[in-house]
């Protein structure tokens, strides 16, 4: 199952790309603001961002940027009306993957998708030391033997290695890893740093009062 949001302020285009997509097998949330768009973000990981540029509040630029600060690498395409060399730079700099000028065709965009989610599934696998990570079925290995590791103690590992030695909150983790509603105490967090520490004795640090980093 493929997940993707769909960021796109003209309600009548959300609407089309949402039937066309649908109609292609893909499961689709929508929104028409970067603050609603950032929310369902919390609340689900996806598979793929497609977001407008030109948008209320902030742009779809912005958001991004958030995004990647907060180590999420999810494949993002921007849809836009904007042609201007800057623009397209900004988009790449700010960690798109793809970029689409507006009127968009939708075989194209068809296209676009397929072969990014193919170049992603080559991601799908990740080396860490000794250990390999099933980052689809959140799964860690040591030597071919599946490790005694939950699900969500992965997707933090996952989480605290892509930030790339940043400090990554623990509002942040809480957010990303519990969809809102479910109950995401600071126990519950200790409990898998301590499952990743039993394998990454030294690589996890504390940063007091803040959350986590990962030294490489």
């Amino acid at each position: 199952m493929v997940r993707i949001l769909l960021l796109e302020d003209d309600k009548l285009f959300n609407e089309t790309l949402q039937d066309f997509l649908e109609e292609e097998g893909f499961f689709l949330d929508t929104a028409l603001d970067p603050y609603s768009a950032l929310e369902l973000t919390y609340e689900r990981n996806y598979d793929l961002y497609l977001f407008d540029v030109n948008l209320p509040y902030e742009s779809g630029f912005d958001l991004l940027n958030k995004l990647r600060q907060s180590g999420d690498v999810t494949p993002t395409i921007f849809l836009t009306s904007r042609d201007d060399k800057a623009s397209l730079t900004q988009g790449f700099e700010t960690g798109a993957d793809d970029y689409m000028k507006k009127p968009i065709d939708l075989d194209e965009l068809l296209l676009r998708i397929q072969a990014l989610l193919r170049r992603q599934v080559r991601k799908e696998r990740m080396t860490i030391g000794e250990y390999n990570l099933d980052m689809v079925g959140k799964t860690l290995f040591h030597n071919n033997e599946e490790l005694d590791v939950t699900k969500k103690a992965v997707e933090l590992l996952v989480l605290l290695v892509q930030a790339d030695g940043e400090v990554v909150s623990s509002d942040m983790i809480k957010n990303r890893l519990w969809a809102a509603g479910q109950n995401a105490s600071d126990g519950s967090l200790r409990v898998y740093i301590t499952q990743l520490k039993k394998y990454f004795p030294k690589a996890i640090v504390n940063v007091r009062g803040v959350g986590y980093r990962w030294l490489a």
